[in-house]
């Protein structure tokens, strides 16, 4: 059977594949378009489960906040590279996950995957996997928030595509969007002091107390310089005691009183923190899709 450029084109129409796979797709089945488009996305399916191994450590941070803002939700999906990362298709996915995830009351990536993704028929994994096949990169959906406030707001703000900061509040709207902002440029570890772990501040304090030992000084004035360090740390880990950016002069505590606002959470995600990323040779790569292609 003759296969045109009509039925390629609509095959790359349905499927997204390049020419020459839509062309022997349609060879294999005889020009049968229903079992070409079967018959690639069973390979698809394939080639993405192949991918499922490789390091996805760019992408994107998407957020969605609901018309009342008493509701947000916030995702980070990861990619192979930048290029793709910044692309039509992944960024549509992203936003959709997001969308996903505020509608629902998944409580983990596995569960989210078994969602339907918002605005059509088939799940999020689904998709996902099949995006895999399209673009020829893993991409992994790999950790959201999500904030419902009854009482509150929830503020939201992005830094480009990298940083994403939801913040959950009381009072002035603008105060929440400054706070997120400060979120996002000044890496909060929590809140104020009761969310930093004993551990971590008496880890914190035998450091401390081992420098001022060596320098000497009686036991007394030791203890009145670790108890000193200690408070300039949590001034620096935690949301309350760090210097406003947009204020240094005033804390972010001063700036809440001053507002007559609260804040009861943050989280602030970053594309790729934690992941621990492979150097690869960008040339060799490409020449290795041509061979294998």
């Amino acid at each position: 059977m003759t296969i045109t450029a009509t039925m390629v084109k609509e095959l790359r129409e349905r499927t997204g594949s390049g020419m020459m796979e839509c062309k022997k797709a349609l060879a294999e089945t005889q020009g049968d378009l229903e079992a070409a488009v079967e018959l690639m996305r069973k390979a698809g399916l394939a080639k993405a489960d192949k991918k499922s191994g490789r390091t996805a450590a760019e992408g994107t941070i998407s957020i969605q906040v609901s018309d009342d803002a008493h509701r947000a939700a916030i995702v980070e999906v990861n990619c192979e590279t930048d290029f793709v990362g910044k692309g039509e298709d992944f960024l549509a996915f992203c936003d959709a996950v997001a969308r996903t995830v505020l509608a629902s009351d998944a409580a983990s990536p596995e569960a989210l995957a078994e969602q339907t993704l918002a605005g059509g028929q088939a799940t999020v994994e689904q998709v996902r996997r099949e995006l895999i096949a399209k673009i020829g990169e893993n991409i992994s959906v790999r950790r959201f928030a999500r904030f419902d406030s009854a009482n509150g707001l929830v503020a939201a703000y992005r830094h480009g595509s990298r940083i994403g900061v939801l913040v959950e509040f009381t009072g002035d709207a603008t105060v929440g969007k400054d706070v997120a902002m400060h979120v996002a440029a000044s890496k909060p570890v929590c809140v104020d002091e009761t969310g930093v772990p004993a551990d971590v501040i008496a880890k914190e304090r035998e450091i401390f107390a081992a420098q001022a030992e060596a320098s000497g000084k009686p036991a007394n004035i030791v203890e009145k310089m670790v108890d000193g360090r200690i408070k300039k740390f949590l001034g620096e880990v935690t949301l309350l005691g760090q210097p406003f950016v947009k204020d240094p002069e005033q804390t972010v505590a001063q700036l809440l009183k001053a507002k007559g606002s609260e804040v009861m959470r943050f989280v602030r995600f970053e594309v790729g923190e934690g992941i621990e990323k492979v150097e690869s040779n960008f040339a060799e790569e490409v020449m290795a899709q041509v061979r294998g292609s």
